[in-house]
């Protein structure tokens, strides 16, 4: 609409009739002229990628037409229309009618994106594979190696119509697309959302393999051994080819890997059971159950939801048979709730509870020091058990059953079914536990030990043990004595008794100390025999005497005097003092010191310095010995010389000379 009209708000005629015109010309345009040049738009329009909302008629009519007059230059629906006006007007609409099959024609929609997932309809089954119209004027085709690939076989028909994914690749002029691909896109969807809101999935079980099973939920996923059932599953072969419900517990789509589970299901439909079951029971009930489970250590029963442990300790009061004697599987049993953990949904039940109870007065009537006699009803490594009433069991520990310490084991003295007379040491009501002792209906042969072993008596025994201190030595049943590692030699150092004894050697030894209250008695054999109180007799300090040295350390020399007797010589009184500088000086270890003065196995002189006989030792001193000896040459010397004035260092040049 031209400035002029706006302003004057009516059509000039000038206006009009330059308008007339372009409208006659519009309606003798070739119909082939038109489809040609709404072609042309409808492809424009096409380029511009219109909007869903558009619709053909929409399209720039400018691209197929001259511009049709303002609405404002058109005459009134109440005036006089021209004959040729209105002849002009209807071929317009046929134009725009025409205009618009044209749009339709090309406004079809165009080939889907790679990668997109849409409804095609089956045209063929070819031997390249399947024909699939997907609109949009083009056809796919999904390749027949795909089912191939897959192990399917082609079960389509014509007009079928199924989901497939276009490829960006062509062959023979279709364009490819992929069932697979599409299927197992909408699959893992699937399973993954699945796994997200933790709903289930139905499967079925394909096969066995170690481990577990594997089961078909759209692909194959592995479900373990141990997510089967609330208990383990033995027979997995039982399983193959049946429908399960499954939870998905770990997913990798990249890997294809999946695991589920049957028994998280199972959980939950259990603990709903359960926790609908707790707010009912409280501990102290009287319930009836079913008995689901016997084992060795127990019932366990069901209670409609939560599973109860009837333990063996609470069948019956004092030593219970087996728990398949008492009840069998799917027997109804009455039990009283003796404890319910609600966090843990543990719960412990008692048949015996509801029996009377035989310890209420076993105090009155078994006090301590009471004998009785007993059955044996158990032995185990610590000790037997003895039934001394119905229901009233005690306990003879291993080391109530004798005198002796070396019992090897309590079925060497008792056996199951044995008739034994027991003494009462301790009852312990509110523990149900009763001390028995067996060696106690015996006489103690410690009572008597200080009359029949005199200190300094001399006896014999059998070595029963070594230990790092010493040997025990049984002298009768029930008596031993200690050999203490001290009192083994006079003059040996041993490290361990096991250089002198072997269990089963019979040994001699002397009664040292006998205390009967605490059973302890001392041997020792070294006093035996005393060859230390003969050799003091018959020696002094100041006693030059020859000895072997046995062995040389860093403190001195032990010197051996007569068999059995050591004596040692400390290293100070082997070599001379040496000045003080000369001891400032690098010098060898005392032990070579010692050995460059005194070898092994040779015999010295030596002088006696010191002498304690009640601790049987002996110090001696070479250097002295030497000093004395060089004295009396001396003496000699100057004996055998006219001359009082001789030196030492005379009879050390005459020694020379002599020698």
């Amino acid at each position: 609409m031209s400035p002029e009209n706006d302003q004057n708000n009516q059509p000039s005629a000038e206006g009009s009739n330059s308008a007339e015109p372009k409208a006659g010309a519009s309606s003798t345009i070739h119909p082939a002229g038109m489809q040609a040049q709404s072609a042309a738009g409808a492809a424009a329009a096409v380029a511009r990628a219109p909007q869903a909302s558009e619709t053909p008629s929409a399209a720039t009519p400018e691209s197929i037409a001259e511009p049709q007059p303002a609405a404002s230059t058109l005459p009134a629906a109440s005036e006089s229309v021209p004959a040729e006006t209105q002849t002009a007007t209807e071929d317009a609409a046929e134009t725009s009618e025409t205009m618009d099959q044209l749009l339709d024609q090309f406004s079809t929609p165009q080939a889907a994106a790679e990668g997109e997932i849409f409804d095609g309809r089956v045209l063929a089954v070819t031997d390249a594979g399947v024909v699939v119209d997907v609109g949009g004027k083009f056809e796919g085709l999904v390749p027949a190696q795909e089912f191939v690939d897959s192990g399917n076989a082609i079960e389509f028909g014509e007009g079928q119509t199924i989901e497939v994914e276009r490829l960006h690749e062509r062959k023979d002029g279709y364009v490819l697309l992929s069932y697979t691909r599409a299927h197992r896109r909408k699959v893992w969807e699937r399973i993954e959302k699945a796994y997200r809101e933790h709903t289930s999935l139905t499967g079925k079980v394909l096969e066995r393999i170690k481990g577990g099973l594997v089961v078909d939920i759209g692909v194959r996923s592995f479900l373990p051994a141990s997510q089967i059932e609330l208990r383990p599953v033995h027979d997995l072969d039982g399983w193959k080819d049946r429908e399960v419900e499954v939870r998905v517990l770990k997913l990798n789509r990249k890997r294809g890997n999946v695991v589920v589970s049957h028994r998280a299901i199972l959980e939950e439909e259990q603990k709903a059971k359960r926790d609908a079951l707790a707010e009912t029971i409280a501990e102290g009930a009287v319930v009836t159950g079913t008995v689901k489970n016997v084992t060795d250590y127990g019932i366990f029963i069901d209670l409609g939801g939560l599973d109860g442990l009837l333990h063996v300790s609470d069948l019956v009061w004092g030593r219970a048979p087996h728990p398949s004697s008492v009840a069998n599987a799917g027997d109804q049993i009455q039990v009283q709730v003796l404890k319910f953990d609600k966090e843990k949904q543990r719960i412990s039940l008692g048949r015996k509870q509801l029996l009377p109870d035989p310890w209420a007065n076993v105090p009155e009537r078994f006090p301590a020091g009471t004998r009785v006699h007993g059955k044996v009803v158990g032995v185990t490594d610590y000790g037997a058990f003895v039934q001394i009433e119905s229901g009233v069991e005690g306990l003879v520990h291993v080391s109530e059953m004798s005198w002796s310490k070396h019992i090897k084991h309590p079925s060497k003295i008792v056996k199951v079914s044995d008739d034994v007379d027991v003494v009462v040491l301790e009852v312990k009501p509110e523990q149900r536990r009763i001390s028995l002792g067996l060696k106690q209906t015996l006489a103690d042969p410690w009572e008597k030990a200080a009359e029949k072993y005199p200190v300094g008596s001399i006896v014999s025994g059998r070595v029963r043990n070594l230990s790092d201190f010493g040997a025990f030595v049984e002298l009768e049943e029930g008596m031993e004595g200690l050999i203490h590692i001290s009192d083994v030699s006079w003059t040996e150092r041993i490290k361990h008794p096991s250089e002198r004894f072997k269990k089963g050697d019979t040994v001699e030894a002397k009664v040292l100390k006998v205390d009967g209250q605490n059973r302890r008695l001392s041997l020792g054999i070294k006093q035996v025999k005393d060859i230390w109180a003969n050799w003091f007799a018959d020696h002094k300090i100041g006693d030059i005497i020859k000895g072997k040295v046995a062995r040389t350390t860093d403190f001195g020399a032990f010197v051996e005097l007569a068999e059995g007797i050591e004596a040692l010589c400390h290293i100070s009184e082997i070599e001379e003092r040496r000045p003080k500088g000369e001891r400032e000086q690098v010098k060898p270890s005392r032990n070579a010191r010692v050995a460059s003065v005194l070898a092994s196995g040779q015999e010295y002189d030596f002088k006696v310095l010191r002498l304690e006989p009640e601790q049987r030792k002996i110090s001696l001193s070479y250097r002295a010995a030497q000093k004395q000896a060089e004295r009396q040459e001396i003496q000699s010397f100057r004996s055998s010389k006219s001359s009082p004035n001789a030196t030492i260092g005379d009879a050390i040049m005459a020694k020379r000379q002599s020698s």
